[in-house]
């Protein structure tokens, strides 16, 4: 066996992994990536490709370093097609919206890693976690057949959705969320496909509902002519043929008649609010290994960017200190729920909302409902609308009351949640008391809604 010893050992390659190590570098500790993928593969990651927050990244590998891997900068709003009723639905978004290619930005923030000086090791698998008396102390992998430990100060999960670490590594005596199974997650798959002709859709992300599953179908444009199509549904519904399922809708559409298949790839993502904590004795979590994605959308690159960079930066306090208790560490999860956490858990709720109305009424909701209006409940901090606001969403929803009702009660029970995670602890102290109490809300949720508990 060979033993290496590190600082820091992060797991993945991702655009937490990254942003970390970078983090981690230039301050001036040891810090290694273990990659299962080799040099040329690593930073190809299934992946939608569309980018909300696209002028915001964080410092640690400067955005003036991945500008080019930003192939259509033009997109400004959503696109929402209702098959049923033969009609789509522009929502502004708002932000600064873009769409990448993956590949090349997977490349660039693993060259800004190693310029800070991050090491790689390429073509590692990590089998098992090193722990003692509760603490991680490094991981063991294989590389080509050769058994390796990897000891560190502290580990860095970014191994993605449903991580091997969290399987092996006894949380029990931390905080660190274990309330986690497959159901809260999806599975997805894409491909990019290319065509002769610019789609008339260029500048915007265009979903559309399946037909068979929870879940939702994409025509995200990196190009005008470079096309990522993918389709994702929920793992506790009925399991979807991903490859024919993509492959007849996308026959429907004569835009992307005789298109070429340049790339294909599936994965696991998270479809949950993120972890309630993320951090143990010797161990924190990142980007999707901590479900830092948005529930709704899917999307996480710039808020996995920026979980990299708090992640890093408290890590660095904590060696500093020579204290890399659950205390030392806490403070990575707040920074995470003061900037995205706590509206992403808010944003789950309408995933709740969904799964106990039946998919014609939303649909036809959806396409009775004004786009600036689904637009302020998704991105605003307020379930308030003036009254002309809503005398006009009463008579464009004409027929679906009812289910209008639901979704505004359901909307300031999100509001009454975002309050809540506004309010996260600032030490390990007051976990179990503010969990208790959020939990208490997510029962009114259910109750109001008629889901099945989702956590």
């Amino acid at each position: 066996m060979t033993t290496f010893e590190y600082d820091v050992v992060i797991v993945g390659a991702g655009t937490s992994g990254c942003y970390a190590g970078a983090t981690i570098a230039e301050a001036g500790y040891d810090v290694v990536v273990v990659e299962r993928k080799d040099e040329a593969e690593a930073g190809h990651i299934a992946c939608g490709d569309a980018l909300k927050g696209a002028d915001e990244f964080p410092e640690a590998i400067p955005k003036s370093e991945i500008d080019d891997a930003f192939t259509n900068t033009e997109v400004d709003h959503g696109r929402f097609e209702i098959p049923r009723e033969d009609t789509a639905l522009d929502i502004p978004v708002p932000g600064e919206l873009a769409v990448i290619d993956r590949t090349a930005y997977g490349r660039r923030i693993i060259d800004g890693a190693e310029r800070a000086g991050t090491e790689f090791h390429y073509d590692t698998v990590v089998q098992d976690v090193i722990q003692d008396d509760g603490r991680i102390r490094g991981v063991t992998a294989s590389k080509y057949g050769d058994s390796r430990r990897y000891e560190a100060e502290l580990v860095v999960d970014g191994a993605g959705a449903l991580s091997i670490l969290q399987n092996k590594t006894d949380l029990s005596g931390a905080t660190f969320d274990t309330n986690v199974r497959y159901s809260q997650f999806s599975s997805a798959y894409r491909e990019i496909i290319e065509v002769d002709e610019p789609v008339e859709w260029s500048d915007a992300l265009v979903f559309k509902p399946t037909k068979r599953s929870a879940g939702y179908l994409w025509y995200f444009p990196r190009t005008e002519t470079q096309i990522n199509v993918g389709l994702g549904f929920q793992m506790d519904a009925e399991p979807m043929t991903l490859v024919d399922d993509l492959r007849e809708d996308v026959e429907r559409r004569p835009e992307l008649a005789g298109g070429t298949v340049r790339d294909k790839l599936g994965a696991a993502l998270p479809t949950r609010r993120p972890y309630d904590s993320a951090v143990a004795p010797g161990y924190v979590a990142v980007g999707d290994a901590a479900a830092h994605v948005n529930p709704i959308s899917g999307g996480g690159i710039a808020g996995a960017a920026y979980a990299g960079q708090y992640a890093g930066e408290q890590v660095v306090q904590a060696i500093d200190e020579a204290d890399v208790g659950e205390k030392s560490l806490w403070r990575y999860n707040e920074r995470v729920m003061e900037h995205f956490g706590g509206r992403y858990a808010a944003l789950d709720v309408y995933n709740i909302f969904s799964t106990a109305y039946d998919l014609d009424d939303l649909l036809a909701l959806i396409g009775a409902m004004p786009g600036e209006r689904i637009s302020e409940a998704l991105y605003s901090g307020s379930a308030d609308f003036d009254i002309w606001l809503k005398l006009r969403v009463l008579y464009e929803t004409y027929g679906h009351w009812g289910t209008l009702k639901n979704l505004y009660d359901a909307k300031q029970l999100a509001d009454r949640l975002l309050e809540h995670y506004e309010d996260y602890p600032s030490s390990p102290d007051g976990f179990e008391s503010w969990r208790s109490r959020r939990d208490d809300i997510m029962d009114d949720i259910y109750a109001e809604v008629g889901a099945e508990p989702k956590y």
